[in-house]
């Protein structure tokens, strides 16, 4: 049987530190759909520094994700090329107030 999916706040930042690589790809653009539903215009993705396979996997699913406007490294006080900053369009009807989603 499958454990229950793990219920998460969505807040304008993504930590992959502590997910499975398994699971980033899945979760990243799980997260990015939530956070354009709760109509945030910029998310932070923090996939850490290492040798850059995180990295790598978070932009090619940015750069697949047609709401996607742009991203780029976060600014050194945010993570500098160990976080990628996106803009995202909104979606037709944001949702405000939400504090939990379907993230798993």
């Amino acid at each position: 049987m499958d454990p229950e999916p793990v219920r998460l706040p969505i807040t304008d930042t993504l930590d992959l530190h502590t997910v499975p690589p398994r699971d980033a790809r899945a979760i990243t653009e799980e997260f990015l759909y939530q956070a354009r539903l709760h109509g945030f215009r910029a998310v932070r993705i923090i996939h850490g520094r290492g040798i850059g396979v995180q990295r790598e996997m978070v932009r090619a699913v940015l750069a697949s994700t047609p709401f996607v406007e742009s991203f780029s490294d976060a600014p050194l006080e945010a993570g500098g090329w160990g976080a990628t900053i996106a803009t995202l369009r909104l979606g037709p009807r944001p949702i405000h107030g939400a504090t939990d989603s379907g993230l798993k």
